[in-house]
């Protein structure tokens, strides 16, 4: 009896532990070929290459995650102009869930293309061949994060002004954050105990 409770705890924890886990994103190959795409792109205008900025690359996975149960259509019903957040209700609790917040994202632009099984050239023309050309052709955007969710893929354009350098918000955030992990903790610790 003791055993099976001890192999539910330890597996309650594994499970825990990958849930966390699960919130570093992982690269996937339509995401790499895009953003060697739109590199090998700036590279034949003489513009300087994107970096990668985990901190777009995290509010771009959640914001394909919003777009994925929306048809495949021009009209992606979010506001894509430089400066401008798109518009989700719940827009505040996506940057919080990468601890970012809105005046760290101002000068950012938000670029989502929905691309049925996301076809590399077609995902790339996308971004190269339409009204995205005119952020992907400006020197301001020295950064970028790409997320995508199903046909969705979602390209977050960062600047190196602080207002769109998409570094982690300070304070309130990020102590929630850890709030929530502690807790998270606590809680094992207190079925643990329920269980032995």
């Amino acid at each position: 009896m003791a055993f099976s409770k001890l192999s539910l705890f330890f597996s309650l924890l594994l499970l825990s532990f990958l849930s966390l886990n699960s919130l570093v994103s992982c690269d996937t190959d339509e995401e790499d070929n895009l953003l060697k795409g739109i590199n090998d792109y700036r590279a034949s205008l003489n513009l300087t290459i994107l970096k990668k900025n985990d901190n777009a690359e995290c509010l771009a996975d959640e914001l394909a995650d919003q777009f994925k149960n929306q048809p495949c259509t021009n009209s992606t019903g979010a506001n894509t102009v430089p400066g401008t957040e798109p518009q989700f209700a719940n827009y505040p609790n996506l940057l919080a869930k990468c601890h970012l917040n809105v005046s760290n994202t101002r000068d950012g632009a938000v670029m989502p293309a929905c691309v049925p099984n996301l076809v590399p050239n077609l995902v790339l023309t996308n971004f190269t061949q339409s009204q995205y050309n005119d952020n992907l052709n400006d020197t301001k955007y020295t950064g970028v994060g790409i997320g995508s969710d199903g046909d969705w893929i979602v390209v977050v354009l960062t600047t190196g002004t602080p207002e769109g350098s998409y570094s982690p918000a300070t304070g309130a955030a990020i102590v929630a954050s850890k709030i929530g992990i502690i807790y998270h903790v606590l809680f094992l610790v207190m079925a643990a105990f329920y269980l032995l």
